[in-house]
């Protein structure tokens, strides 16, 4: 039986469907209730839902040998696992935004807000450049409204909230998108599951591009 960790929410249903198309369905998710973990024993599978930033802890602890999770996630934890595929949804990507017209002329520390603080320390590391991190969890947008942060590390999916709050994309990060990871231990001992598992997957995928 392979553990299945699966993000709650609209990209974990979105990622189900592909499972599915691939040939690992569990009718019983799709039941209206408050369950969390569905199984089909013909199948091998056993899905549980977790909250989409807890998906990598199930996986790298083994309490789920395979789990899918966004790239953000990964770069932020870099929880001990592997990466097998990239699933090319939930799409989005790390930026670092600011007030529009923002010029860092390197003349003093850069202040920056986010909630992704290992990601922005390593982005501004490779650049050489001093930063004071400005740890927030929410509503970060404002923070250079209100002269608490010089710019923001944030997850930009649209730039709708960044425009209606005067700010603009300076830079990318890095691209995000659902990826498919599995425990370490799992990948050695349960090999042909995982394998099988990925490979239809990436075949399922690769049809839909072709489509």
């Amino acid at each position: 039986m392979l553990n299945i960790a699966l993000p709650k929410g609209r990209l974990g249903e979105k990622v189900y469907a592909m499972f599915e198309q691939a040939g690992y369905e569990c009718p019983s998710i799709k039941e209206n209730n408050r369950k969390l973990i569905f199984e089909n024993a013909e199948k091998g599978v056993r899905y549980f839902w977790v909250k989409p930033s807890d998906v990598s802890i199930y996986v790298e602890r083994g309490a789920a040998d395979v789990g899918v999770c966004g790239k953000d996630i990964l770069a932020e934890y870099d929880p001990d696992v592997y990466e097998l595929l990239d699933f090319k949804t939930g799409v989005c990507r790390m930026a670092v935004a600011g007030p529009k017209n923002f010029h860092d002329d390197g003349q003093h520390t850069l202040k920056v807000a986010t909630k992704f603080e290992n990601c922005a320390k390593a982005f501004y590391a490779k650049k050489g450049r001093d930063i004071d991190i400005i740890k927030l969890n929410g509503s970060i947008e404002i923070a250079p409204i209100l002269g608490l942060s010089d710019v923001i590390v944030d997850i930009v999916e649209t730039g709708t909230t960044l425009k209606e709050n005067n700010l603009d994309v300076i830079e990318t990060v890095f691209p995000i998108s659902a990826r498919l990871i599995v425990n370490k231990a799992s990948f050695k001992f349960k090999t042909a599951a995982v394998e099988d598992l990925t490979a239809k997957l990436r075949t399922m995928l690769e049809e839909k591009e072709r489509e």
